[in-house]
């Protein structure tokens, strides 16, 4: 008996130091074109903040560059494989030059507000082969500059997959009923993204990434090709700075998007 209970107090006394060890469970979503099935801890805030996004869209015509600031997602666990989220971005503005007259349009505004449920279905915490669902809306709070004018909603289905220790690779697959250009109805809309993340170190970490976006809106079907990459650096347990490059490689994508930003787990 006296056997027993010393090895009962051991395991009692070892399982808080592993948790410990393990530590707490943050999985920022940036920087990456994809989206990850790891989900926040119950009780549990995690905020990403993009400081400068910066996109630039070049053609014979135009030249628009649009850029947003404060933009946040906001997520909040609510289940052990369950997190609520709130993205928003407070201001933006946008510039469309016309090159054959040299007018140009100014416009500035807040974003439209996105509502999003993800469910993990297997290991929440990202780890080895990770999968679930998140289903979310968009509600028409943005104004001319950065709103659709009318609401949408879509599915993303991301999955992870642990290579090693320090190579993930990932492919997210998305469905939308997105807002048509003239704001009066919905079309479909849908990309899918493959991507595969190194850590260089157990503080820095590399994504390579691949887009493909097909949009059949009813003023005109696009189809984009991008290739991305970012960097994160956590510079504590709960912090982490992160950047990316995207370039458009056909010719309805946007020539360059470029972003930074921070990530905070409360």
């Amino acid at each position: 008996m006296i056997r027993r209970f010393v090895t009962i107090a051991a395991v009692a006394a070892a399982a808080p130091a592993a948790a410990q060890d393990a530590g707490p469970r943050f999985c920022p979503n940036q920087p990456s074109l994809e989206s990850s099935a790891c989900t926040t801890e119950p009780g549990r805030l995690q905020l990403e903040v993009t400081g400068p996004d910066w996109t630039l869209d070049r053609d014979a015509d135009e030249r628009d560059d649009l850029l947003t600031l404060g933009g946040f997602q906001a997520r909040l666990g609510v289940g052990p494989s369950t997190e609520v989220q709130l993205s928003w971005v407070p201001w933006g503005r946008d510039r469309t030059l016309d090159r054959r007259t040299g007018l140009l349009d100014r416009s500035a505004g807040v974003g439209d507000v996105r509502l999003a449920v993800r469910q993990n279905l297997h290991n929440p915490d990202g780890k080895g082969l990770s999968f679930g669902l998140e289903p979310f809306v968009t509600l028409p709070t943005g104004g001319r500059a950065l709103g659709d004018g009318d609401w949408g909603a879509g599915l993303v289905l991301p999955v992870t997959y642990d290579v090693t220790d320090g190579v993930t690779l990932g492919v997210t697959v998305e469905g939308d009923a997105a807002a048509d250009e003239d704001r009066r109805g919905r079309h479909i809309a849908g990309n899918i993204v493959s991507g595969v993340s190194v850590d260089l170190s157990s503080a820095l970490s590399v994504t390579a990434e691949a887009e493909y976006l097909a949009d059949r809106d009813p003023a005109g079907h696009e189809h984009q090709w991008l290739l991305a990459s970012g960097v994160q650096w956590r510079v504590a347990p709960t912090r982490a700075l992160f950047a990316e490059a995207i370039r458009g490689t056909s010719g309805d994508a946007p020539d360059w998007r470029l972003y930074a930003g921070v990530a905070a787990l409360f």
